[in-house]
């Protein structure tokens, strides 16, 4: 699929209920991500789940509605929240975040003054496939333990998914992961998966309750601890626009442009943070979804962002979501990540690279050893310690690797047009 600058999006289904049960859909994809990261740092999961749904609308509300893409709480930031949250108290953590989403109008700043053109001269495909790979295969762990907790519920679920994806039609081809989980949760309830403490929670559960917001407050320890994050998380920003350009056909570090998605992602996550939540940023999950549904109206992402809300607002639904098994969980994801993985297998693919190339194959070597193979690189500054692991360290030394060793072949840069690759001398 060619990446185009101003392709307008394909038109979502007209009939306002098909709307609202595919924007449930990503909301559901998200959820399981989205509250885990506040129960480990000490936050409340309430407040997670209504701020990711307040980012999303900032996110596109600042990026003029084009970009489908939803977020969540930040895996990036959870060893430093924790710890701030348990050294400092909930307020400093907080803080920190504010100030790790004031980085990202820097790095925004900084990219505008420079020019994305700069940018996506060190992400040509050799680079931006791998990379792509790794977003997808490194969450595969994730389900892959979520799915060996009950691997026959986790299959129920997978093959409800296939089968609505593959031979549904109308609005059951659209929603394969919501038939999964429906299906997998009924094969749960009939089993005895679900245990009687969740069903009792859900019982007691309120319909309507505000969630537990917080104020932060500013501490410079916080600060120092959690904002440097921030120089990891850029880098996987720009790793998440361009898989979701992939998946859609556009091609969004032009438009609407790196600087601009970089603001509303700190907006964004500064606001998540202000509410009293963890940090939020762009999910893999939901352009997964994306990508196995094919429909890519941003306004379908929104009214996702609505249901998160609404889920953050009614512990009665949200009980209902925890209640969800592993297996359930692990079913639909290994689908989701597999889908990621897929795009950057075909990003290669559509680029023609020549891995008779020793260089070609160097690059995307090191990409994928490092990135999948759980490496991690510690950086000592200003009295804590950054490290970069997983997809950030990997697009960094695959960045490099391209960069220093010299090419020979024309290829596909990361915005879907051809040009020559630059021989560095």
């Amino acid at each position: 699929m060619t990446q185009t600058a101003n392709a307008a999006p394909p038109p979502s289904p007209a009939r306002p209920e098909r709307r609202l049960v595919l924007g449930a859909q990503h909301a559901i994809a998200m959820f399981g991500s989205t509250v885990l990261v506040p129960i480990l740092v000490g936050l409340p999961p309430s407040v997670a789940l209504f701020g990711a749904g307040v980012a999303t609308l900032l996110f596109h509300l600042l990026t003029g509605g084009r970009v489908p893409i939803f977020l969540g709480s930040s895996f990036a930031f959870i060893a430093p929240t924790a710890l701030v949250v348990k050294e400092f108290g909930p307020a400093a953590a907080g803080g920190g975040l504010i100030a790790a989403g004031a980085m990202y109008l820097l790095f925004s700043g900084l990219v505008k003054l420079f020019g994305t053109a700069r940018l996506l001269r060190v992400f040509p495909p050799v680079v931006t496939g791998p990379v792509i790979i790794v977003i997808g295969l490194g969450l595969s762990s994730v389900a892959v333990n979520q799915a060996k907790s009950n691997w026959w519920l986790a299959l129920a679920t997978l093959v409800a998914a296939v089968i609505a994806s593959v031979y549904g039609r109308g609005l059951f081809r659209m929603i394969p992961i919501l038939v999964g989980v429906v299906v997998g949760y009924l094969v749960a309830l009939a089993t005895g998966q679900i245990g009687a403490d969740a069903l009792n929670a859900i019982r007691a559960a309120p319909l309507l309750g505000l969630p537990d917001f917080h104020a932060p407050a500013l501490d410079w320890r916080a600060v120092a601890i959690i904002a440097p994050v921030a120089v990891v998380t850029f880098i996987e920003h720009v790793g998440d626009v361009i898989v979701n350009g992939r998946v859609v056909g556009q091609n969004f570090l032009q438009n609407p442009g790196l600087s601009r998605t970089l603001f509303a992602d700190g907006v964004a996550n500064m606001t998540s943070a202000a509410l009293g939540g963890p940090a939020a940023t762009t999910y893999a999950e939901n352009t997964g979804v994306l990508a196995l549904t094919r429909v890519y109206d941003p306004a379908i992402l929104r009214i996702g962002a609505v249901f998160a809300m609404l889920f953050g607002c009614s512990p009665k639904l949200a009980a209902v979501l925890k209640s969800l098994p592993p297996g359930v969980l692990g079913g639909v994801s290994i689908l989701l990540f597999g889908m990621i993985a897929s795009v950057g297998i075909r990003t290669l693919a559509e680029a023609r690279i020549d891995f008779a190339h020793s260089r070609n194959l160097i690059v995307v070597s090191v990409i994928l050893v490092l990135g999948l193979g759980g490496a991690s690189f510690p950086i000592h500054a200003a009295g804590t310690t950054l490290e970069l692991h997983g997809m950030a360290l990997a697009a960094l030394v695959g960045i490099v690797a391209n960069l220093l060793l010299p090419a020979q072949k024309v290829e596909v840069d990361g915005a879907g047009e051809r040009e020559p690759e630059r021989v560095l001398h």
